[in-house]
C-alpha cells in the first residue's frame, strides 16, 4: 500500500496573492488540482491524504469533487508552519496505515511531479526504507567570509539538491516525528522531513529528480509553470 501525503497548508506571501498560492487558477484549474492529478494517474499510488490550511478544507473538497480526483480519502487542517503540517498527517495516519505502508510526502505547489520520479522514489523508499527526489547541484557554492567577501568554496560534486517526493516507511515517519516533536528536533519553521531525519540520525537514500518539478514560491515560478504547461500543449 501506499499512500500520499500532500501538504497544502501554506499561505503564500511571497506569491503577492489574496489567497493561498495552492488554489491559484491557472487555466481555470487551481494549482493543488495540477499536482493531485499527478497522484492520480500513477498507478502505484492506492490513495491520498490532503493536509490542508485550516479554513479551506470545504474549498479543498469541491475541488477534489469537480475534478475528480477519486484517490482523495481524506482532507485534514495542517499547522502554523510545514513541519506541524506534515505530522498532523502522519498522526492522523495511525488509524489507517500499516507499519511497512510507504508514505509520499510532496508540497502541493509542486504541480509538475513526474511520473518516473514518483515510481523511483517508491522503489528507492521500498528497498531502503527511504528515499529523496535529488538533483546535482550545478552552480558554485562560496561561504561568506564577511558581508561583502569570500575565500571558501564547497565543491559542488559533493552537493545534492533535495525536494519532495520524498518516501518513508510509515513505522520510522511516525517513530520520528514523535521523538522530534518531544525532543525539539528538526521542528523549525526551515526544516522538513529530510533535514528531520538527518538530525535525528538517520541515512537518506538519494532517488531521481527533474529540473521540472519546480516550487511555486513567487510570481516567476508561477509564469514558468504556465511556460511549461504551453510547451505541454503543443
Amino acid at each position: 500500500m501506499t499512500t500520499a501525503l500532500i501538504i497544502a497548508g501554506g499561505v503564500g506571501k511571497r506569491m503577492g496573492m489574496e489567497i493561498p498560492k495552492q488554489f491559484i487558477l491557472v487555466n481555470e484549474k487551481p494549482v493543488i488540482i495540477y499536482t493531485l492529478e499527478g497522484f492520480q494517474n500513477h498507478p502505484q499510488v492506492d490513495r491520498i491524504l490532503v493536509v490542508c490550511k485550516h479554513g479551506w478544507e470545504d474549498t479543498m473538497w469541491a475541488y477534489i469533487k469537480e475534478f475528480g480526483i477519486t484517490k482523495v480519502k481524506w482532507v485534514i487542517a495542517g499547522g502554523s508552519k510545514g513541519q506541524e503540517s506534515i505530522n498532523n498527517g502522519v498522526q492522523f495516519l495511525k488509524d489507517y496505515a500499516s507499519d511497512d505502508e510507504t508514505i509520499i510526502i510532496h508540497d502541493g505547489i509542486r504541480p509538475l511531479v513526474d511520473e518516473l520520479v514518483l515510481s523511483d522514489v517508491i522503489v528507492k523508499c521500498e528497498e531502503f526504507g527511504n528515499a529523496v527526489t535529488s538533483l546535482p547541484y550545478n552552480e558554485q557554492i562560496f561561504v561568506k567570509k564577511t558581508e561583502d567577501t569570500t575565500d571558501k568554496y564547497i565543491d559542488r560534486n559533493t552537493l545534492r539538491r533535495v525536494g519532495t517526493p520524498q518516501a518513508y516507511r510509515y513505522n520510522k515517519l511516525l517513530w520520528a516525528y514523535n521523538k522530534a516533536t518531544a525532543e525539539n528536533i528538526g521542528m523549525t519553521d526551515s526544516s522538513y522531513t529530510n533535514t528531520m531525519m538527518v538530525e535525528l540520525g538517520e541515512t537518506l537514500h538519494f532517488a531521481a529528480g527533474s529540473d521540472k518539478n519546480i516550487k511555486l514560491t513567487n510570481t516567476d515560478d508561477l509564469a514558468l509553470f504556465k511556460a511549461y504547461l504551453r510547451m505541454k500543449q503543443q
